[in-house]
């Protein structure tokens, strides 16, 4: 039986991709090597900024997709129940982001960037110290600038995703844990289908949306695709009074997401969940999927936070966690067809902004699958722009193997 169409990967990205086409009355049919929101969706920290963002296509996404976040929570929780009787809370915080600089060299560059930020509309306001201390009574006082961002928020990424399949389903859609494409059905150029563990599966288009796994996925397709893993690792405290009540992270951070360096870059990012833990990031790395944490990057991390929340001297730390963020050269999302193989298109290449950017990529995607008119301009993310064919071209195959095995662990995700 072939379907309309067969989505690669179950994250939020899939997962959007998924629950778009099926509610425009496609057959939909997703599937992910283990299960549902496995990798770099359970190893995200749910944000869903603009305040990291330069002026251009990527903020001008994310300003839709903080527009539109509320009401697809609306749609959700109405369609799936959020009490105890129905679907988990999505618990999604409205909560706004407070970006700090704690040095003189770093005040000015965060000020220009509130000031480039504004120009292009968000909502991004240089206070004073005083101000930031209403915000944040625990931040370090010896501030040299600080921005208000109040459109900034948060979800909780797992349940998110696990959400939109739910919708999906309600809708139509199969979902398949536990299938893994191991190659490509074809009719001369076109993709006609997956071979995967469990059969092949014919389809009259495939969605790829595997993450940082997606390079690795489209070799299998006979396809180049310069989507690289970029691992980051976080630190989880025990649970305290919810002390730190924003999201706060330092001026290095835009700089760091925003880097195209192979090497390590570490800044700080802290922020409390809704179950009383505090999460503290982050770091930069491209090492493959190497996934053997690192001590001397969470001291690095650790330091960073201190330097922001003096009180985390004392806190206790429960655990860490690393993941891998999907990476493109040029940092932008890749969404759309592909048309050096007709019938595949592609949602991935979000890095650290999948939780945020994954709902409206797919209902992008889902526009240009249907021919209707989407709700922002597609061409800065299609498939064939320079950036991503040249790189195509310079990338070496894609391969899974790390330094120490020949497969990624299962902790393996998105750390912010």
């Amino acid at each position: 039986m072939t379907v309309d169409v067969v989505v690669v990967g179950a994250g939020i990205v899939g997962a959007a991709c998924a629950r778009a086409l099926a509610r425009r009355g496609l057959a939909v049919t997703v599937l992910d090597r283990r299960g549902a929101a496995s990798g770099t969706t359970a190893h995200g920290e749910g944000n869903l900024l603009v305040s990291d963002k330069e002026p251009g296509p990527e903020l001008v996404l994310a300003q839709h997709a903080a527009r539109r976040w509320p009401s697809l929570v609306a749609e959700l929780e109405d369609e799936l129940g959020s009490d105890r009787h129905g679907f988990p809370p999505l618990e999604y915080d409205p909560k706004g982001g407070l970006v700090a600089a704690t040095t003189a060299a770093g005040a000015q560059p965060l000020r220009d960037f509130a000031a480039r930020q504004r120009g292009a509309g968000v909502d991004a306001r240089e206070i004073d110290v005083a101000h930031a201390l209403e915000l944040e009574p625990a931040l370090n006082p010896a501030l040299t600038a600080a921005v208000w961002y109040p459109e900034d928020a948060q979800v909780q990424p797992v349940a998110a995703a696990e959400a939109l399949l739910a919708s999906a389903r309600r809708a139509g859609a199969t979902v398949r844990p536990g299938v893994e494409v191991v190659g490509a059905l074809r009719d001369g150029e076109r993709l006609v289908g997956v071979r995967t563990s469990d059969g092949d599966i014919p389809a009259a288009a495939v969605v790829l949306a595997a993450g940082p796994w997606s390079g690795v996925v489209a070799a299998r397709l006979g396809v180049g695709l310069p989507v690289r893993p970029r691992r980051g690792m976080v630190l989880v405290t025990t649970r305290m009074p919810h002390v730190v009540r924003h999201k706060v992270y330092d001026g290095d951070y835009v700089g760091a997401t925003q880097s195209g360096d192979a090497a390590l870059q570490t800044s700080s990012v802290v922020e409390s969940t809704a179950a009383g833990t505090v999460l503290i990031g982050s770091s930069r790395e491209q090492v493959g999927f190497d996934d053997r944490l690192r001590v001397a990057v969470l001291r690095e991390m650790a330091a960073r936070a201190v330097r922001l929340f003096p009180f985390l001297a004392d806190a206790s730390v429960m655990r860490t966690y690393l993941g891998f963020r999907p990476y493109v050269p040029d940092h932008l999302p890749i969404v759309g067809p592909d048309p050096r193989t007709p019938g595949l298109w592609v949602a991935t290449g979000h890095e650290g902004a999948g939780i945020g950017l994954g709902p409206v990529s797919g209902e992008l995607l889902a526009d240009l699958f249907t021919g209707a008119e989407p709700a922002t301009d597609p061409a800065p993310f299609r498939v064939d722009r320079p950036a991503v064919l040249d790189a195509a071209l310079d990338e070496p195959h894609p391969s899974e193997s790390t330094p120490s095995e020949n497969t990624p662990s299962e902790n393996t995700g998105e750390a912010s």
